[in-house]
C-alpha cells in the first residue's frame, strides 16, 4: 500500500494537541500526565467551547487532577446547561414530529438528539443548537403553515428570481420566541447545484432511531455518513466535533460497498479522502480495512491540509461578520474541495440569474426571463459600480 501522506500539524498549538488526544481514548487509564505539561488552561477551555465538544471530554476531565478546578467547575456548568437543553430539544423533536405524522408528512431528522443518540449513545455527550429536518419539498408550504399555528416565526432572508432558491440553498430557518427553539426545516441536504439522493431515495433507506417511544426516523447509516461527509467538508472541518461524528459513524453497521459507489455517484471520493486523513492524522484513529484506499489519494492530502487553517487560527465561521480574511480564504477553499465536474456546474451556475440582478435592474415578474440574456452584463455593472459605492 502507497504510504499514507503526513498532515503539517506541527504548526498546532498545545491545547488543541492535547484536545484531539484525548477524544478517542477510551479508557482514562491510557491518558498520559506528560500531555498536561506546559498547558494554558483558559486557551483549553476556549477551545473544548469552540469545537463543541466539551461535553463529550467533561467525563474524562473531572477527575483528572493536572485539570485546574476553576476548569472542572466551569465544565461542569457547560455539561449540565447542555444537557437540559438536550432534553429540551428532544421534547421539541417529538412534539414536531407527533404533528407532520399526524397530517401525513414524511420526516427525517438528520442531527441533534437522534445523532447524539444513534453516534455517542448518550444525549449528555453531544451538543446541539437547534433541530434540522429534512421534508419533501412539496410539503414546505404545508409545513409552513402548521409551523406558523405553533408559534414558530420564519426568518425570511431567502430572496429568490426564478425559482433558484430550489437548489441554490437547502433549507430555511425558523425560532420559536417562547420556546426558544430554532428549527432549521430542509429539503436537501446540501445546497446545490450538485446532485444527491433525492428524498424518497433517503426515505426508503431510512432508519428508526430508539429516543423516543413514537418512531421517529433518521438517515441510514451511508446516507449520514454522505451528509456528514458533505457538512464538515463544507464548513472546513472548522469544529473538531464533526470529525469525531465521523471517527464513531464509521465503527457502525455499514454496507461499505454502498457507501463508496455513494460516494462515486455523487463526486464525493475526494471530501471522504480528507475527512478520513484528518480523522487518522489528528486524532490518530485507527481506519477500517474497507475504507484504507482514501487515506493515499493526492487531492484529500491536499484538501485535508487546506483544513489546518482552520485549526491553527480557530475560525468560527457562524461569527457575524466573518472577517474579510477568512471569507476570501474559505471561498477559495470551497471551490478547492469540488472536482473537476463540480467546478465547471459552480462556473456555470453563475450564469443563472441572482436575486441581486433586480437590484442593478428591475424587472416586472413576466419579463424575468430577461434576465438570462441579461445576466453578464448585469455582473460587470455590478462590478463597475461596486468601487463607488464603498467610497
Amino acid at each position: 500500500m502507497t504510504s499514507i501522506p503526513i498532515l503539517e500539524t506541527d504548526t498546532l498549538s498545545e491545547e488543541l494537541k492535547l484536545q484531539l488526544k484525548l477524544m478517542l481514548i477510551g479508557d482514562t487509564r491510557l491518558i498520559d500526565s506528560h500531555w498536561f505539561s506546559d498547558i494554558n488552561w483558559d486557551e483549553f477551555y476556549d477551545l473544548l467551547l469552540h469545537h463543541r465538544t466539551f461535553s463529550f471530554l467533561y467525563g474524562k476531565l473531572k477527575n483528572q487532577p493536572l485539570v485546574p478546578e476553576k476548569i472542572k467547575q466551569r465544565l461542569e456548568r457547560m455539561y449540565k446547561h447542555f444537557t437540559f437543553e438536550m432534553l429540551h430539544l428532544t421534547r421539541e423533536m417529538t412534539t414536531i414530529n407527533t404533528m407532520f405524522q399526524q397530517q401525513g408528512i414524511r420526516t427525517l431528522f438528520l442531527k441533534g438528539p437522534v445523532l447524539a443518540k444513534e453516534l455517542y449513545g448518550d444525549l449528555s455527550l453531544r451538543t446541539s443548537s437547534d433541530l434540522d429536518v429534512l421534508v419533501p419539498i412539496q410539503e414546505l408550504n404545508h409545513v409552513h403553515e402548521l409551523l406558523k399555528q405553533d408559534g414558530y416565526v420564519k426568518d425570511d432572508y431567502i430572496r429568490s428570481v426564478l425559482g433558484d432558491w430550489k437548489w441554490r440553498h437547502h433549507h430555511v430557518a425558523y425560532h420559536h420566541p417562547e420556546k426558544n427553539i430554532k428549527l432549521e426545516i430542509h429539503w436537501r441536504l446540501n445546497p446545490g447545484p450538485w446532485k444527491e439522493p433525492t428524498f424518497q431515495e433517503l426515505w426508503n433507506r431510512r432508519k428508526a432511531c430508539s429516543l423516543t417511544h413514537e418512531p421517529v426516523y433518521r438517515l441510514g447509516n451511508e446516507d449520514l455518513f454522505l451528509f456528514l461527509l458533505s457538512h464538515g467538508a463544507r464548513h472546513g472541518w472548522s469544529r473538531a466535533r464533526w470529525l469525531l461524528d465521523i471517527g464513531f459513524l464509521i465503527e457502525k453497521e455499514m454496507d461499505f460497498h454502498f457507501l463508496k459507489r455513494l460516494f462515486k455517484r455523487y463526486h464525493c471520493d475526494q471530501l471522504a479522502s480528507q475527512a478520513l486523513l484528518l480523522l487518522h492524522s489528528l486524532f490518530n484513529k485507527p481506519i477500517r480495512p474497507e475504507l484504507q484506499s482514501y487515506l493515499v489519494k493526492k487531492h484529500g492530502a491536499e484538501l485535508a491540509n487546506l483544513t489546518l487553517f482552520y485549526y491553527q487560527n480557530k475560525i468560527n465561521l457562524h461569527s457575524d461578520p466573518v472577517p474579510h480574511w477568512v471569507s476570501r480564504y474559505h471561498d477559495n477553499y470551497l471551490f478547492q474541495i469540488k472536482n473537476h465536474q463540480q467546478k465547471l456546474i459552480f462556473v456555470l451556475s453563475f450564469l443563472y440569474p441572482y436575486p441581486e440582478d433586480q437590484d442593478v435592474l428591475a424587472l416586472p415578474k413576466h419579463s424575468h426571463f430577461l434576465y438570462f440574456p441579461l445576466r453578464p452584463f448585469l455582473w460587470v455593472w455590478k462590478k463597475i459600480r461596486k468601487p463607488v459605492e464603498t467610497t
